[in-house]
């Protein structure tokens, strides 16, 4: 293992409702693959309501790149196929049949197959969109050659769950997805650890890896970061970036000759009775996580961590990378003369309240903004939290003018909305900050495409 590199600019939020170290089976038999969830994909329907269909049976395409697949997770009946506005294609609901079926994408050894027959098989099985890219953290072209392939094996962020825990038992899985990997890129695949926490067999007797170690506060665990300090990204360069649950699907296609999209996803939050890991696949529906398992308030249902994850209603679906369900007190309401209050439960970076004092307090938070959106000024807070050597402010401003160059000469390529999530929390304007930096990107790859 290589030097342990430090992260000293972030910040660790502590909340209430982390998850208990035990995996419970899921009952439900409603999943639902959510086209929103890839970002940049204009799907293409390759079913119709009513058919029947196995784990790996094509579900859609994308318009523009027909060799990308989106597969089913589970056999049993499509049950409905839901539009928005414009006819806009928002899910595509499955009923599942118990029974398991899943389509033979036959045997084979990673090792033994050149780049181009691994990538065939990871197109048909539709477990290509596990493999997303930087710059603009869409689904990774095939077409490309990555100069390097990164996994982040821990979360930093409020909650997220254990990859120790939730990945036990699946070392044969995760060492043939690196296998799998190192086909696909004649550069380096980076494991990254974190270095506070005890050494785990499954991470560190990986072979066919570089190894590196990370310490720090949140984002430290952010793969962004990582490709930061380890192998930054310059203009015209690509990295391919995963999940280690999202290797192990990849190891578990090429070990059981079928797409198993088991999921283990911890379900956290200060409104959550009992939190718990649960063992599900892709896509499961919300209601069977929480039911009889949450309190009586208001909540919001998020898909994902507080941070970057995304509100989901009672009878929506986990998203398709999500790995964490977190259930917070909504926060419809008014404080009168809230800053002028002690706020002995309130969390601050700064030194407004005496929490700050507390490093190891946590919180009950909720969505509460604490006041209203204002103009967007340079207050230093940014530079505290946010550990790339960038101007964050200035990048925004630039992304906000559309100034393309500027963009780029700050370091547009090297960011994700979600390295700016810290930024949003401190912000004093309100702001956004991560849907700007998404427009942003979004307009970075129509001017490059």
């Amino acid at each position: 293992m290589s030097n342990v590199i430090k992260i000293k600019k972030g910040l660790n939020i502590n909340l209430i409702g982390e998850a208990e170290k035990t995996i419970k089976q899921l009952s439900t038999d409603q999943f639902a693959i959510k086209p929103t969830d890839f970002i940049g994909v204009f799907p293409k329907l390759l079913i119709q309501e009513g058919d029947l269909v196995e784990a790996g049976s094509p579900l859609f395409v994308d318009k523009y790149r027909e060799n990308i697949l989106f597969t089913s997770p589970v056999s049993g009946k499509v049950r409905e196929i839901k539009r928005g506005a414009k006819r806009v294609l928002l899910e595509i609901r499955i009923e599942a049949d118990g029974k398991n079926n899943a389509i033979d994408f036959g045997a084979a050894e990673p090792l033994q197959l050149n780049r181009a027959e691994v990538i065939e098989k990871l197109l048909k099985s539709g477990v290509w969109p596990f493999i997303r890219q930087r710059p603009y953290s869409v689904i990774a072209n095939p077409a490309d050659q990555p100069k390097a392939i990164f996994i982040s094996t821990f979360d930093s962020a409020p909650l997220a769950p254990d990859n120790d825990f939730a990945l036990k038992g699946s070392e044969k899985a995760f060492q043939k997805g690196i296998d799998v990997l190192a086909k696909l890129t004649q550069g380096k695949v980076h494991l990254n650890v974190n270095a506070k926490a005890p050494a785990t067999p499954l991470f560190t007797n990986a072979k066919g890896v570089q190894l590196n170690a990370f310490e720090g506060p949140h984002p430290a665990g952010n793969v962004g970061v990582q490709i930061n300090k380890i192998d930054p990204i310059n203009k015209g360069e690509v990295v391919w970036y995963l999940t280690p649950q999202d290797l192990v699907v990849i190891g578990k296609l090429f070990l059981t000759v079928k797409y198993d999209a088991e999921r283990i996803i911890a379900l956290t939050g200060s409104e959550v009775l009992k939190p718990a890991y649960y063992k599900t696949k892709v896509g499961a529906n919300l209601e069977s996580f929480i039911k009889n398992n949450v309190s009586e308030i208001e909540k919001r249902y998020i898909s994902g961590n507080v941070l970057t994850g995304t509100k989901i209603e009672l009878d929506g679906f986990v998203g398709f990378y999500a790995t964490q369900i977190t259930v917070i007190k909504e926060g419809n309401y008014y404080e009168f003369f809230g800053w002028a209050l002690p706020g002995f439960d309130k969390f601050s970076m700064s030194k407004s309240f005496p929490t700050y004092l507390f490093k190891n307090k946590k919180f009950a938070l909720d969505t509460n903004l604490h006041g209203g959106e204002r103009a967007l000024v340079m207050t230093g807070e940014f530079e505290k939290v946010f550990p790339f050597d960038i101007y964050p402010l200035q990048l925004l401003k630039a992304i906000m003018i559309e100034d393309i160059d500027l963009m780029e000469n700050l370091g547009i390529y090297e960011v994700d909305e979600e390295d700016f999530a810290l930024c949003e929390v401190v912000d004093t304007s309100k702001t956004n900050i991560q849907e700007v930096v998404r427009k942003g990107l979004d307009l970075m790859r129509k001017e490059m495409s």
